[in-house]
């Protein structure tokens, strides 16, 4: 295939930051794609680690691929902004994001491909995944192949319906988007989605093409600390709520949006609402929540004593601790 690199149909973005024992997988699921027009812009958002040599060494074995890939060098910034000026540093139509942890099946862009002559109209592209961990993979979705619900997808999956490891949309929708939020630094992605779903249908793949690498040490994760309110997505969840009743006219789409958002708030608030020094300001969302539509339970939780729900979270991790050590333990065996 003559692949025009001024033009290519798919821009793959892969943001970097200390993840040397793994882009090396993620670079050759991309070189071993079935469908071949594509171009890969690599950001190193200021690796301390010596994943830019990682990528460098690899560009050079692979000689024939070195005009696909660009590697540009920053400053770190977090992973949005990384994101994003991938997508500036980019010339594709359309836009896929794999994170240097993770990998893709070989036909994933072909998927992709099929989709989009399949579902022109669409704002988001996505394919089911794998949720890779030992002793835990699985298949993410039990999701049909077609148009997606977003919300309701959400409300009815365990895992995120649209996970950005498994994602394309067209450069014009990014763009009229707004990109991912830079101030944003767990849940950038959701905001991004979101506000897509609001305004454009979502076309989904039932076939599990993508991997979500949840083997990453604690310490590499975004996840690993609580982030301040500023820069979690559940504290800036209102500007999504008034643009949801801007642009939705169907009452019951509002309502599911509504549902989506509190079961967020309700699922993702606990490790604030146990913090000595965040305890105030998840009191204060919580308080947004309408409890009427959600179970009873999800009330009660955050009805117990403090004191009895550090000690079971606690206890909880010493136990996923120690189930990890066994499962490596046995493989080592």
């Amino acid at each position: 295939m003559l692949i025009d690199m001024e033009n290519p149909r798919f821009s793959i973005i892969v943001p970097l930051y200390n993840k040397a024992p793994y882009v090396h997988k993620a670079l050759d699921s991309i070189i071993s794609q079935t469908y071949q027009d594509w171009e890969c812009i690599v950001i190193n958002d200021g690796s301390s680690d010596n994943s830019l040599e990682v990528v460098k060494n690899f560009v050079d074995e692979f000689k024939i691929y070195d005009l696909r890939f660009k590697i540009v060098d920053q400053s770190n910034a977090g992973v949005a902004a990384a994101r994003n000026n991938g997508v500036i540093a980019s010339h594709g139509e359309y836009l896929c994001f794999l994170d240097a942890d993770d990998w893709w099946e070989p036909t994933f862009l072909e998927e992709m491909e099929k989709l989009i002559v399949e579902y022109p109209n669409a704002g988001i592209y996505a394919t089911n995944y794998i949720y890779y961990k030992p002793g835990k993979t699985h298949v993410a979705l039990k999701l049909q192949r077609g148009y997606m619900n977003y919300p309701e997808a959400y409300l009815q999956s365990t895992a995120m319906p649209v996970w950005t490891g498994a994602t394309c949309m067209p450069r014009k929708v990014f763009d009229e988007i707004g990109g991912f939020p830079v101030d944003i630094k767990l849940g950038e992605d959701f905001l991004l989605w979101a506000k897509t779903a609001l305004h454009y249908p979502v076309a989904f793949s039932e076939k599990p093409l993508a991997y979500y690498n949840n083997e990453v040490p604690a310490s590499l994760r975004a996840t690993r600390n609580l982030h301040a309110p500023e820069h979690h997505l559940l504290f800036h969840l209102e500007p999504l709520e008034e643009e949801i009743q801007q642009t939705s006219n169907i009452k019951h789409q509002t309502s599911v949006w509504k549902l989506l958002l509190d079961k967020l708030r309700i699922s993702g608030l606990m490790d604030y609402w146990l913090s000595d020094e965040y305890h105030d300001v998840a009191v204060a969302e919580l308080a947004k929540v309408d409890w009427s539509k959600q179970p009873k339970s999800a009330k009660a939780q955050y009805e117990k004593p403090i004191w009895f729900l550090k000690a079971k979270r606690r206890f909880m991790q010493i136990g996923s601790y120690c189930k990890q050590k066994l499962i490596k333990f046995k493989g080592n065996w």
